[in-house]
């Protein structure tokens, strides 16, 4: 498409992650995707190759840092060095889906805070300014020193759910943590919430205790920021049918979906797990109970008005 945007100093450049989302994001501002290449030598090694001039320019480069992880990190931060080096007047990263949240604090002795070591890699790497979608933990944003607009996938998936008509519905959190998140839905949709009460013995390994709150014969909506190997959603999915809930469906803004997830997914009690294209899905993901929601529209207008010094407030309602 031909560039529309008024302003050429705006440049948006996609690395390797999630290409398709970076089309739609562009396609929203009215431009084209910046060129560059990136490729590997023999050994495995990362080139990067600018193939335009961004010399003071405002670019934003989007890159989920999803599977593989560390591939795609080092993706981006030898990006922002070339752009750096290109005399790129500000570097904006672009991040959907922010890997290594979840090691947000010394949970236990001898620990790393990965949040906030790969926060330190993008500074020192040369990055102005962070957009997000949902962190795991808020608090993350406390880990940079620059600025961070910090976008909330919640009232895509509540207008998604508020389009389907459910009646007498239920916002559930599958734990403590996810009780705001489950809130912000409740107040979009006008529902009551109920909380999974559990513990978690181990990484990726959750038991489900007690459900707080009245479910019985209604519909339930399980909401998280991440579901990776699904242990938690199915377990909690499943003990809110056995405690009288009518109907289970589920979401995340970030379907990590590793290991057994679909599998678990495809045998369990959820109905529908709807999903953003923070990450992209695979293939053998693409399941009838998987429903994909685009962030692309959301990140765009969150990029038009960070280049037009615009309030990006309104975007989080």
């Amino acid at each position: 498409m031909p560039n529309q945007y008024a302003d050429p100093s705006l440049k948006v450049f996609s690395l390797n992650s999630n290409p398709k989302l970076a089309e739609k994001i562009a396609q929203n501002i009215g431009t084209e995707l910046g060129k560059c290449s990136v490729t590997t030598f023999s050994d495995g090694e990362i080139q990067i190759n600018i193939e335009e001039s961004i010399r003071g320019c405002d670019v934003y480069v989007i890159q989920s840092t999803c599977q593989p992880v560390n591939d795609h990190i080092l993706e981006l931060l030898i990006m922002i060095d070339a752009l750096k080096r290109a005399s790129a007047r500000t570097i904006n990263v672009v991040i959907p889906y922010y890997g290594y949240a979840r090691q947000d604090r010394k949970a236990r002795s001898r620990e790393p805070i990965t949040s906030k070591l790969v926060a330190n890699l993008l500074q020192t790497a040369g990055a102005t300014r962070l957009i997000t979608l949902d962190l795991h933990a808020p608090q993350i944003q406390g880990f940079f020193d620059v600025p961070i607009d910090h976008l909330l996938g919640v009232p895509i998936l509540a207008d998604y759910f508020e389009s389907k008509g459910l009646e007498d519905i239920v916002i559930v959190s599958p734990d403590h943590g996810g009780v705001t998140r489950a809130r912000k839905m409740a107040d979009i949709l006008k529902a009551p919430i109920a909380i999974i009460d559990k513990r978690r013995p181990r990484p990726n390994v959750a038991e489900v205790m007690n459900i707080v709150g009245n479910i019985e014969g209604k519909t339930a909506i399980l909401i998280d920021d991440i579901i990776d190997t699904a242990g938690t959603i199915t377990l909690a999915a499943n003990a809110l049918i056995e405690n009288g809930a009518k109907d289970v469906y589920a979401c995340c803004t970030h379907p990590v979906l590793s290991g057994p997830a679909i599998e678990r997914i495809d045998h369990s009690k959820i109905k529908e797990l709807v999903v953003t294209d923070s990450i992209p899905l695979t293939d053998d993901k693409r399941i009838d109970k998987v429903t994909q929601l685009s962030v692309g529209p959301l990140i765009g207008e969150a990029i038009r008005r960070v280049h037009e010094l615009k309030s990006i407030s309104v975007l989080f309602d």
